[in-house]
């Protein structure tokens, strides 16, 4: 990678009028040009963004069952990003439903989360067939937008849209951002994929940074685009073997960030500054990758911790509280019925296995009644309190 680049304010693009009259911005390719310029402090935070993220990654083979671990990661991903959307529904009210497995009644926001995180897992078993390509995120918009507010607005989930949108203000002429109209849009998604699926020799984490803000800039679908590309990030982390597990979400980050987040992203448009927009997608990875591996140490020791408790208080008994352990690692919020339907046990068992893992501190029940109880694996649950 070259590391000399002059920033021009049509670097990455150029605004061009519109009949209505308002301007709307036509990016260029990807790679930048002139190159990015990749000088000592933006090699050091690259150099930070890598070493963090493998020591994440190198985490997750000291995990017995990665599957179920990664999990609450996911959810909470889920939760997050949607929240930056302005959806309302907790990761508590998230665990409830999924604990009533559906029986509950689902608000929109709830509806919204639940969709993201469908969208999430199915991307990421796509994966294992396609790239991270314009199928694929067409595929995981159906999902993510299928039967929501925005899904009824656009009547097109899964489509590329096919008329003008924008971000912020009430039509474009107000508009803090207006991207390409659609038939430009078409052509600079095929840019994009073009640019994902060829050698080159970009870094790994600069890539992808480029990619989440191209995306962006594009705007290919009438909502759902933020947390589209949020997951872009994560289909291309796990494409390109950066991570063997999905551990690394950046939706916090951006949500504590989020005027710096836009700020960035308009500066690359309206003052071509790639730099600028990399250094900050960067410190975002190294310190989510950082606190990411830190839980995880946390979740490890606290999850030893107690399969330890029951088997000294439990014995012999211990075996059937251990798999329920393993349950509460996925469903940390739980009923009894629950527990019964999915360990395939009866009801008195469930119960005196709950009662124990009450007395013993694992659990605690939340509601306070006799009926319709529900039990919260308290000290897991605090490590995912964001």
């Amino acid at each position: 990678m070259k590391t000399t680049a002059k920033k021009t304010n049509d670097r990455a693009g150029q605004w061009v009028t519109q009949p209505g009259g308002f301007r709307a911005f036509m990016p260029k390719p990807l790679p930048p040009d002139p190159p990015l310029l990749v000088d000592e402090g933006l090699q050091s935070k690259l150099a930070l963004a890598e070493r963090n993220l493998g020591r994440l990654d190198s985490i997750s083979s000291f995990v017995p069952d990665p599957n179920r671990f990664v999990t609450m990661y996911v959810t909470q991903e889920a939760v997050l990003s949607s929240q930056i959307e302005g959806t309302q529904a907790s990761l508590a009210e998230l665990l409830e439903y999924q604990a009533s497995d559906g029986t509950e009644a689902q608000t929109n926001d709830l509806g919204e989360v639940v969709n993201y995180l469908k969208a999430l897992r199915t991307g990421l078993h796509r994966l294992e067939e396609l790239p991270v390509s314009t199928r694929l995120l067409r595929e995981v918009h159906k999902i993510l937008m299928s039967d929501t507010r925005g899904g009824d607005r656009t009547k097109t989930p899964g489509e590329f849209r096919r008329s003008q949108n924008w971000s912020g203000g009430t039509s474009p002429a107000d508009a803090r951002y207006v991207p390409p109209p659609a038939d430009e849009m078409s052509q600079a998604m095929s840019d994009l994929e073009k640019f994902l699926n060829k050698s080159k020799p970009t870094p790994l984490l600069i890539e992808i940074g480029l990619a989440h803000a191209q995306f962006e800039t594009i705007h290919p679908f009438l909502d759902g685009n933020g947390r589209l590309g949020r997951l872009m990030i994560t289909f291309l982390l796990k494409a390109r073997k950066a991570l063997s597990e999905p551990l690394l979400y950046l939706s916090h980050f951006f949500k504590v960030h989020r005027d710096e987040y836009y700020d960035r992203l308009q500066a690359v448009r309206t003052d071509g500054d790639w730099e600028g927009w990399i250094s900050f997608f960067l410190t975002a990875v190294a310190q989510v990758a950082e606190e990411a591996a830190a839980r995880a140490k946390v979740i490890i020791t606290l999850l030893e911790y107690d399969r330890a408790r029951l088997r000294v208080e439990l014995g012999r008994r211990s075996g059937m509280a251990l798999n329920l352990l393993d349950l509460l690692v996925e469903q940390p919020i739980i009923t009894t019925q629950f527990a019964r339907e999915t360990l395939g046990k009866s009801q008195p068992t469930i119960d005196q296995l709950f009662s124990d893992l009450v007395r013993i501190g694992v659990l605690q029940e939340t509601t306070g009644r006799r009926r319709g109880r529900r039990f919260s694996y308290t000290g897991y649950l605090a490590l995912f309190d964001a």
